[in-house]
């Protein structure tokens, strides 16, 4: 290209630049990832770790659903500034990769990919925060796949111990003065906060330290009446945590704590999503900052070639994706596509309580505990419902040329606790709906919420052992086919949920679970209501929707969904529901946890207990029977498109080295 030509090139991209949120760079180090292994064809991987600096015009109308944007404080150009945490690996040969952009929405402050998705050994709750040797790499999917991957802070009150990502957001104020609210805080300890822990930390400061303006409740069932707590019987620990007295007295383990307090400053937490929006439309379009520091994942002299970008989300990250695009900040202020494709997983019906004045995005709602805050409203599908509840009529996707292709994943557990079902029936559990064209949901049978490759069936707190089955396959598969999607325009799997078309939808009280010895299955799912104010809500909102859940074959295992080998050819019975162990939560759903059930190896073991379930020797003869029909199932759901043949072979490799049928009785 001749230079001037060049020239003209680069003051494009520049100017360009100049319009985007992204105002600079700052890149604190980039380095090799596990010594320069390298996976497949895309050789090694680099990592590059900074803060994108950025600033939002208050009176774009991209930034309009903004709550407080226009009280935040603004900088000489009338912008609203705030920096976010960035980490990206990519091909160390940018050449090598597959020029698309995978995009994991961190949850709470997390990197998730690596542990569910490459099956990587956890490191911090779940999480692989700081991605250094090679085992980090599990199996090596993505990389395999010559993915950038690019994670961001987008919660400001992430934790940032331990590798976490968090953004610098502005504080709200009111005419120059403190906005001051009373709000509600809610605490479990053993579940959402340590069993060991002496105070509960407060959302937000406490506006003043003078207890008859608060007031502390407590009860064992979320259904029941709290009971006060004197003001003698509780202080305040500072302006940001609470404790019971005398000093050193114990939170009960499980119980639900809620406390209703004046805060201040409430932090401008909608710009996470803005923030958001701006770095990866950034990384895609952009090939320097405004200093002129160069876009760590640019391909090109005068572009990124980035062809496409991909986001995955998991949990309360599904739910951030669910309300990116439902806010309209799947469009950038140039008025381009964010993300081509999403991919939401476990967020059922839900979204997240940021968007709001003293929002709180680490609840998230279950059927004990955080049950009334705002995580779940209309609307909650992807096809346009009318609401008969509220009278509001809508969709999540907005039909403006910005919506993403969008797949939605979720195991069992998300119809229990979740409201999944809301994604693909009417509000009030009537019919089925069809999704748009552009639209993709999946349930994962028989899965607990947090089922991946490290799930263990150790009871933990809940009455039965825990769900050990893994998510991970089918996400690997679907993740491919998102892809083949959006850049080749090859039609993924149909949606794969339990409908009432095939006869396989039903309410949780009608579900005919077996009578397996010593496993009671719940008859009611967790109630998703209309809200009004959640700083004061009524103890049972009069209003609710109608959720549902998968029918069940003889064993117990679901009908509805992606059955895996596991629950196609069982040794067991797995649920997405499991019950607290305490026997003064007795009855409560177990956070977000399933049941395993293993079946009688011999009918005379099974009969002794009285199971009603054929034994293994009874319904496959011996190990050579069993691995037969696991290996059908798998060769299906291969053909199916929701298993890759890696996946199949490592499945059935890993059945041929247990033996279900020594276990012990």
């Amino acid at each position: 290209m001749p230079t001037v030509w060049l020239a003209l090139a680069l003051l494009a991209v520049t100017t360009s630049s100049a319009a985007a949120g992204i105002t600079r760079l700052e890149i604190a180090r980039t380095e090799p990832f596990a010594d320069g292994a390298e996976f497949g064809s895309a050789g090694a991987y680099v990592k590059i770790i900074g803060v994108a600096h950025g600033e939002l015009d208050p009176s774009a109308p991209g930034n309009a659903g903004i709550v407080n944007l226009d009280r935040a404080p603004r900088n000489a150009r009338g912008m609203v500034e705030y920096a976010a945490d960035f980490y990206v690996m990519r091909p160390a040969d940018p050449r090598k990769g597959n020029r698309i952009l995978l995009y994991e929405v961190t949850n709470r402050g997390r990197k998730f990919l690596l542990p569910w998705l490459h099956d990587a050994k956890d490191t911090t709750l779940g999480a692989v925060n700081e991605p250094a040797l090679r085992e980090h790499a599990g199996n090596g999917f993505a990389f395999r796949q010559g993915y950038t991957i690019v994670w961001s802070g987008w919660d400001p009150d992430a934790p940032a111990a331990n590798g976490g990502l968090r953004i610098r957001v502005p504080v709200a104020s009111r005419d120059g003065q403190p906005i001051v609210r009373v709000i509600r805080d809610e605490f479990v300890f053993d579940t959402r906060l340590p069993a060991t822990s002496a105070t509960a930390p407060l959302s937000y400061e406490a506006a003043t330290l003078d207890q008859s303006q608060a007031r502390l409740t407590v009860r064992a069932r979320e259904a029941d009446a709290p009971v006060e707590v004197p003001a003698s019987g509780w202080t305040y620990k500072g302006s940001r945590a609470i404790a019971l007295t005398p000093d050193g007295t114990a939170f009960k383990p499980g119980f639900i704590y809620d406390f209703r307090y004046p805060a201040k400053d409430p932090k401008v937490l909608g710009v996470g999503f803005a923030a958001t929006r701006d770095l990866v439309s950034f990384l895609r379009y952009h090939a320097r900052d405004r200093a002129g520091t160069m876009n760590p994942v640019t391909l090109e002299p005068d572009g990124t070639g980035i062809k496409a970008a991909l986001a995955f989300g998991i949990s309360q990250a599904g739910r951030y994706l669910r309300d990116h695009v439902a806010g309209g900040f799947n469009r950038d202020e140039s008025g381009r596509k964010v993300f081509d494709g999403v991919m939401a997983h476990t967020a059922g019906a839900g979204r997240v309580f940021v968007n709001y004045e003293f929002g709180q995005p680490n609840r998230t709602a279950t059927q004990h505990e955080d049950h009334l805050f705002p995580e779940t409203g209309f609307p909650f599908s992807m096809a346009t419902l009318s609401d008969p509840l509220t009278g509001r009529a809508g969709a999540l996707l907005r039909d403006n040329g910005s919506d993403p292709l969008m797949m939605e994943v979720n195991t069992s557990t998300e119809y229990w606790q979740k409201g999944a079902s809301l994604l693909h029936t009417d509000p009030l559990g009537k019919g089925d709906v069809f999704l748009p064209t552009t639209a993709r949901a999946y349930m994962i049978a028989g899965t607990q919420h947090g089922g991946r490759a490290a799930s263990t069936t150790d009871p933990g707190r809940c009455l039965y052992p825990r769900n050990p089955h893994s998510a991970a396959p089918v996400l690997r598969a679907l993740l491919v086919a998102l892809e083949a999607w959006v850049v080749d325009g090859l039609v993924p799997p149909e949606s794969r949920v339990p409908t009432f078309r095939d006869g396989t939808l039903v309410a949780a009280e009608r579900l005919a679970f077996p009578a397996i010895p010593g496993v009671t299955a719940p008859r009611a799912t967790n109630r998703i209501a209309v809200l009004g104010d959640w700083t004061a809500p009524p103890p049972r909102p009069e209003q609710s929707y109608t959720t549902l859940v998968s029918k069940v074959d003889r064993d117990g295992n679901e009908l509805g969904g992606i059955r895996l080998p596991s629950i196609a050819a069982p040794i067991a019975t797995y649920t997405g529901w499991n019950f607290y162990k305490a026997s003064e939560l007795a009855g409560e759903l177990c956070d977000r946890d399933g049941t395993y059930a293993p079946f009688a190896v011999t009918k005379a073991e099974r009969l002794q207990t009285g199971d009603p379930r054929p034994s293994l020797e009874e319904r496959y003869g011996d190990k050579a029977g069993w691995l037969t029909a696991l290996r059908d199932a798998a060769a299906q759901l291969v053909i199916e498109r929701v298993l890759l043949i890696e996946d199949a072979e490592r499945i059935v490799a890993a059945a041929e080295q247990s033996d279900p049928f020594k276990r012990a009785p």
